[in-house]
């Protein structure tokens, strides 16, 4: 790793909502200031961004806005020079569809780009709905692995759900998922097949907003008293 160079700009890990809720009560004053000192963006998604910035600072003027977008159909030779700006002394942003950059989120991989290259990295405090769904689970914070979306096929999801069962019995891990929206009812539908009735799971969905949901209890309970998460995000905790 290249060591950090004072003449470039720093690239701020910008975390965003969580939902549709007013950003000064789940961000702090702090992401506010950036966004204000800020115009040279790397973001997911250009419209969802530009919007989180102006309901995040009404004044900021958008014209001004240099933006990247980096999602799965950019190609990874695009993506140093996205970093450009900061080589030539401005201070750039990261900002995510939704919570912590970097955190189950394409901006990894710039972050790993900008340490190569000497640029320094500062992330600032936001919401992560995985380390919120931990929180609040009663699950163990100590010995966790987050494993991303489980696969579509039938079979291999049932598989993986076993696997990360054994694994969570025999090391006392935690283990936590995610999965599209639209698919929640049926990946909880195959949990409630496949696991052990003693196996505990947290769902947790809508954090930090209005309809937020959690609760934690084991296979067999979650059986006799199932919930409806359909296009809810969620995050799925187990625990044997």
């Amino acid at each position: 790793m290249a060591v950090e160079n004072s003449n470039f700009g720093k690239l701020y890990l910008i975390p965003t909502t969580l939902g549709d809720n007013e950003p000064l009560e789940v961000l702090p004053i702090a992401i506010k200031r950036a966004i204000e000192n800020i115009d040279y963006y790397i973001v997911e998604n250009e419209k969802t961004a530009r919007s989180a910035i102006k309901k995040i600072s009404s004044s900021k003027s958008q014209p001004k806005l240099q933006i990247e977008v980096l999602n799965k159909y950019t190609e990874p030779q695009e993506i140093p020079g996205f970093l450009d700006p900061c080589l030539s002394g401005n201070n750039m942003g990261i900002l995510s569809e939704a919570g912590c950059p970097g955190i189950a989120d394409p901006g990894a991989e710039v972050v790993k780009i900008a340490h190569r290259k000497g640029i320094k990295v500062v992330p600032l405090v936001g919401p992560s709905s995985i380390l919120l769904a931990l929180m609040a689970s009663g699950m163990n914070g100590q010995n966790f692995a987050f494993n991303g979306y489980l696969p579509i096929d039938n079979s291999e999801r049932k598989k993986a759900l076993k696997k990360m069962e054994r694994i969570s019995n025999d090391q006392g891990q935690s283990q936590l998922f995610i999965e599209t929206p639209y698919r929640n009812d049926r990946l909880l539908a195959e949990m409630l097949k496949s696991l052990s009735n003693q196996t505990l799971l947290c769902i947790a969905c809508d954090i930090t907003l209005a309809t937020e949901y959690i609760a934690t209890k084991s296979i067999a309970e979650w059986k006799k008293s199932p919930i409806e998460l359909h296009k809810r995000p969620s995050i799925f905790i187990i625990q044997a």
